[in-house]
């Protein structure tokens, strides 16, 4: 195996040490991982992807984080809160969903039909002020699927946003030869 010379400012000689440790103390090992990682970015930066990160989880929350390209993205908000379905295609040519529900509000107890009724159209403007109200909340959440054919995606998807995923993911696009 070649060797090669690497210098190092005097500032950066910390960084690579922590490197070195989180890569089990093999210098050439973090080097190598950490260009492997800006090669597959920057290659798919110049096929036209980005990375996206989205929130995976309930309440405390992991970040998943890949190479794609947003093909469509459906919300719908109500009394209790938002949902979002984004749909993207991956650079390796897979299929990612993420649905995310923004934090609930629900009322709960005995009372809960009437705070129901005073939280919705005018009523909710004027609120109700009654003294024995309960409510619940749930913290946001989001799901992530990754899948590999359209037939796949139909039950993760609301309706409307799978008719766009089937009208603009096309493995071959029509190529129009302009003589101008």
């Amino acid at each position: 195996m070649p060797n090669k010379t690497i210098y190092i400012a005097d500032d950066d000689l910390p960084l690579l040490q922590r490197a070195q440790e989180l890569t089990g103390g093999n210098l050439s090992g973090a080097i190598v991982t950490a260009l492997r990682r800006l090669v597959q970015v920057e290659q798919a930066k110049q096929a036209g992807f980005t990375e996206i990160t989205v929130k995976v989880g309930l309440g405390r929350t992991s970040i998943k984080r890949f190479l794609g390209v947003a093909l469509g993205e459906w919300t719908a908000s109500g009394n209790e809160g938002e949902e979002t379905f984004s749909l993207f295609r991956t650079s390796k040519g897979r299929f990612a969903v993420h649905h995310s529900r923004s934090e609930l509000n629900i009322p709960v107890g005995p009372h809960a039909d009437r705070t129901r009724k005073w939280s919705t159209g005018w009523r909710g403007w004027i609120g109700d002020w009654s003294p024995d109200q309960a409510w619940m909340r749930t913290p946001a959440q989001g799901v992530f699927t990754v899948v590999d054919t359209t037939e796949e995606l139909e039950p993760l998807l609301p309706p409307e946003l799978y008719a766009l995923a089937l009208r603009s993911i096309q493995d071959d696009p029509d190529v129009e030869d302009l003589d101008i």
